[in-house]
């Protein structure tokens, strides 16, 4: 019997810190670095960078819901960054770093706003919530040597400063969730 495998797509920021963590979890089949929700077709990383195409940084994730939960994969978002920084993650400054999910059905989208109201209700952060939730469209696999970035290239200076910090502290919080 064939797995139904599902899928959730992510932007928090620098696709590098979210494809290295989610690629270390049980249940995650596949973290694929990419653009989405913007303009221009075909986009590069180069033109995402400048901020004009309005694309976000993503990363897709293919799933077995059988391990991991969307529900799961969603805490865990809202635990590896900020999402109360509009448009921006720590250093990181522009459109293409905004917080959002992109939802791939309605089940999804009542999840996700359901969660965004249990972190506003909750008061887990101190500023309010500004992920946003847009409808699934085209995405745009990242360049090759943006696909697990992180593990081919843990001397690179934005790796060692940002993106090692934050995966062991993800590492620490979810250690009964790693591969």
């Amino acid at each position: 019997m064939t797995k139904a495998l599902q899928q959730a797509t992510l932007a928090g920021g620098c696709f590098w810190c979210i494809e290295a963590a989610y690629n270390s979890l049980v249940g995650i089949e596949s973290a694929v670095s990419g653009y989405m929700g913007g303009e221009t077709q075909d986009p590069t990383y180069e033109k995402v960078c400048k901020g004009d195409t309005g694309h976000a940084e993503v990363v897709q994730l293919t799933f077995d819901p059988t391990l991991i939960s969307y529900r799961e994969i969603l805490e865990i978002f809202f635990a590896l960054h900020n999402p109360t920084q509009l448009n921006r993650q720590g250093n990181d400054i522009g459109s293409q770093y905004r917080s959002a999910i992109f939802f791939h059905d309605d089940e999804q989208k009542q999840i996700a706003g359901d969660i965004i109201k249990e972190i506003t209700h909750d008061e887990v952060w101190p500023d309010p919530v500004v992920t946003q939730l847009e409808p699934l469209s085209t995405f745009y696999s990242g360049e090759a040597y943006h696909q697990d970035y992180f593990r081919n290239n843990p001397e690179n200076q934005y790796c060692q400063a940002v993106v090692s910090p934050k995966l062991a502290k993800f590492k620490q919080t979810f250690a009964a969730k790693l591969k």
